[in-house]
């Protein structure tokens, strides 16, 4: 019989409150999977904090997430990418603030590519002053031709699937990347327009005959890292998002926990470990380069060389 999601949290030994609230935010991706089966897939004529045009899916999935917490006991403060500001639900009563992406990808729905949820835990009230490596767990969903979850705690990654009676059940125990990539996704590939150095990282994936593989947002193509066992993900600065274009506590941070759980290594386009960086804005972005421990220090010494 396979392992259920409650089943294994609780013989990994995950704190009763931790775990319930694991639960609650897998629940939340139930109704979002279905959104995404059968809902609108146009725009919904609106933007959120970025400036970006949000997807019907996008206002949809932000409020299912936003109704989930909002209803918990156990939530502090949560915080989404397609909302302003921090969202108080029990101050000091609640034990943990959660940020979250509701719809990674939106823009790929439209074409029928998988797209997904990412969200990141945090002990206490807040975000500020932390660090990714401060997370309690981290994880992401994938809604594609079978909806999965992938996640970290306790020093392990695993994923779960999604069954027809709606209950996510263990499908790979203890996920880990090798220290060599064969396959790569390269983000951002304008920006060799103005950054020749990120031409000569592309070379390097070539000349290495790395294959290519990416979907163009980031569940799918870490996703596949994952799953190959394997990978290289880059996302570089340019002049449009000197910053790096991808937020901290909503998709980096939290890929970043769960790719070192599996063995690999999460770094800025410098070499700064994400894990290290402290939040000092809730929209702050960073360029990340994620995968593969080996590969993932070449790409960054071409790219500074």
């Amino acid at each position: 019989m396979q392992k259920s999601l409650h089943k294994y949290l609780f013989e990994l030994g995950v704190e009763p409150k931790l775990r319930h609230l694991v639960m609650e935010i897998a629940r939340a991706s139930k109704y979002v999977a279905h959104a995404v089966r059968v809902g609108d897939t146009g725009i919904a004529g609106s933007s959120n904090i970025q400036g970006e045009n949000q997807m019907a899916l996008d206002v949809l999935s932000d409020d299912v997430f936003c109704n989930v917490l909002s209803e918990s006991d156990l939530v502090a403060s949560f915080a989404s990418e397609e909302q302003d500001d921090i969202v108080m639900i029990n101050g000091k009563r609640g034990s943990y603030s959660v940020a979250f992406d509701p719809l990674d990808g939106s823009s790929l729905i439209g074409v029928n590519i998988s797209v997904g949820s990412i969200f990141g835990i945090w002990e206490g009230n807040g975000f500020v002053g932390k660090t990714g490596a401060e997370m309690r767990a981290a994880g992401y969903f994938q809604y594609g031709p079978r909806t999965s979850f992938v996640i970290a705690l306790g020093g392990k990654i695993s994923e779960f699937t999604l069954n027809e009676l709606g209950e996510y059940h263990l499908s790979i125990e203890d996920i880990t990347v090798a220290e060599d990539a064969n396959i790569f996704a390269p983000g951002n590939l304008r920006a060799i327009q103005e950054r020749p150095e990120y031409g000569r990282v592309l070379d390097y994936f070539l000349t290495t005959r790395k294959t290519l593989r990416y979907a163009g947002g980031l569940v799918p193509d870490v996703n596949s890292i994952f799953m190959k066992k394997n990978g290289i993900f880059t996302y570089p600065s340019h002049s449009q998002y000197p910053n790096g274009k991808l937020r901290l506590i909503y998709e980096c941070a939290p890929m970043a926990y769960l790719m070192s759980a599996a063995g690999g290594k999460a770094v800025t386009e410098s070499g700064e470990p994400i894990l290290l960086i402290e939040c000092n804005d809730l929209h702050q972005r960073t360029s990340i380069f994620l995968g593969s421990k080996n590969d993932v220090d070449k790409t960054v010494k071409i790219l500074n060389s």
